[in-house]
Formats: structure tokens, C-alpha cells, sequence
């Protein structure tokens, strides 16, 4: 695996976990939909994240929460456009979370130096919009749309299936022209799998590191940790920080996260403590 992944304009070293902290532009997201809604609330969040730790700054305008509707490309464009004009002397990479190939373009010429796709670039047009350009790709694993992917998903071996599907997509891209040191995957915690299928996911993580790029993990203050805890999405603070050390243990170089101070000052608690530097 690379030692930096290329993000645009940035080189970000991956000889320390990452944090990716969330930037809801939306009025329905399952956790803080409506606390960054308007633009300038989502610039304000993202640079409070950015001073509390963040590596990189996720921006979405689309939610893709479990039973979550679409949105048209016009409201999208507007909900996210003016955050990633803002942020884009914020110091740090700024993503774009979106599955719109002609959003992607559109982020990316207003400053995203990243693509997070649910949907692993697999619209038509979506691998091109993006070949040509500096921008990191993720590409998630997910079963389904939103609106129905917890309705019973099934699996034979839902370890292999979901590293077969991401292997596959990294070939796509390479093919397209893509350098592995651009590409990071996401195994897709809650995007068509059972509580089940979540734990064995991320019991073994490891076996996704044979991918050749950095992984990235999304667990934060999802439902999975509700689960486990019997606590409310705005009560999960300690278990999203719990799940994100274990998948940095199990070799996860980015983590996706809501509370990126209370991560941060865990993640140099484990690195002190394994002897890396602090």
C-alpha cells in the first residue's frame, strides 16, 4: 500500500490513522440533520472539526441514512456548492459525499479534493467524471438504496462478497486511469447489512488491508452502536470512540466520525500505548 494517499492539492501521510470528520449539509440526517443545514453553519462546523483534529472534512447534501429519499441534483448543488466554496482555504482536504457524476465535476471545480461515493462510482459517467482529475476516490460497499437496504439483507459470506466487490471496483478505476494512491475503500457499516454482518465485518477488517489501499470505516453513532449500547444516536459518543479503535487496530487508516476531539485524544492514547509517537 502507498504511504500517502493523493488527495488533489494534498499528499496525507498513512503512517497515522486519519480523521474524517462529517459535514451534514442536510435537514434529515439520522444524527445532526438540521444543526448544519444552512451553509454558513456547515462552514462554521467543518472549521470547528478542522480546529478539534479533522485530517479531512466530509461535506454531504444528500442523506443516505437507512429509509432516506433522494434528493434532485438542483437541491444537492445548493445545499453543498457554497460549503466547498468556502472551505477551500481551510487548510485540510474537503470531500464531497455524493453519488451525482455531475456534482462530482462540479465539487471538484470548486475546490472537493476528494469523492466519497456510496454507491462506488458504479453510475454511468461517474468513473469519468473523475479519472482525469487529482481527486481521491472511496469507493463503499452498500446493498440496495436507502429506502429499502436493511429490508433483510442477505449474504453467503459477507466478508468475501463485500472485499470481491471493492477488489473489483479498484480495477475498474485503475483501469480508468486512476493511481492506486488515490483510492481508499469503505466496507459500508449499515449500507445493507445486518447488526450480524456489521460485527463480522469488522472483526475482520484485517483481510481488507490485502486491497493494496487505505480502508476507511464509518461506524460513528450508528445504529449498530445503539444496539449494543441501548443508547440514542446523540448518546453515542463512547461507543463511536470505542469502534473507531477497534477498527484502527484492525489496520482501518481512515475513520468517518461525528466527534473528531473525543476521537482524537483516544486515537493518541492507543498510540502512545502501542509506542508509536504521540
Amino acid at each position: 500500500m502507498s504511504q500517502v494517499l493523493h488527495c488533489g492539492k494534498y499528499s496525507l501521510p498513512l503512517d497515522r490513522p486519519l480523521l474524517m470528520g462529517v459535514v451534514n449539509v442536510t435537514p434529515d440526517s439520522f444524527f445532526d440533520g438540521g444543526h448544519s443545514a444552512v451553509p454558513a453553519q456547515a462552514v462554521a462546523h467543518a472549521r470547528r472539526l478542522i480546529d478539534e483534529g479533522a485530517d479531512i472534512v466530509d461535506v454531504g447534501g444528500e442523506s443516505t441514512r437507512p429509509g432516506s429519499h433522494p434528493v434532485s441534483p438542483e437541491e444537492e448543488r445548493r445545499r453543498v456548492l457554497p460549503v466547498l466554496e468556502a472551505l477551500s482555504d481551510c487548510g485540510v482536504p474537503v470531500s464531497i459525499d455524493t453519488q451525482k457524476p455531475e456534482l462530482m465535476r462540479e465539487a471538484i471545480a470548486a475546490g472537493a479534493d476528494m469523492v466519497n461515493d456510496v454507491n462506488a462510482f458504479l453510475a454511468a459517467d461517474a468513473l469519468a467524471a473523475v479519472a482525469g482529475t487529482s481527486a481521491a476516490l472511496c469507493f463503499m460497499h452498500k446493498r440496495g438504496d436507502p429506502r429499502t437496504m436493511q429490508d433483510h439483507p442477505q449474504y453467503d459470506d459477507v466478508v468475501c462478497e463485500v472485499r470481491e466487490f471493492l477488489a473489483a471496483r479498484i480495477e475498474a478505476a485503475v483501469q480508468c486511469g486512476v493511481a492506486r494512491d488515490r483510492i481508499a475503500v469503505d466496507p459500508g457499516f449499515g449500507f445493507g447489512k445486518t447488526f450480524e454482518h456489521n460485527l463480522e465485518l469488522l472483526r475482520a477488517l484485517g483481510e481488507f488491508g490485502g486491497l493494496g489501499v487505505p480502508v476507511l470505516v464509518g461506524m460513528s453513532r450508528k445504529s449498530m452502536l445503539g444496539r449494543i449500547t441501548g443508547r440514542d444516536a446523540d448518546e453515542r459518543v463512547h461507543a463511536s470512540v470505542a469502534a473507531a479503535i477497534v477498527a484502527v487496530e484492525k489496520g482501518a487508516r481512515i475513520v468517518r466520525v461525528h466527534d473528531v476531539a473525543a476521537t482524537r485524544d483516544a486515537l493518541a492514547v492507543w498510540r502512545a500505548v502501542m509506542g508509536h509517537e504521540a
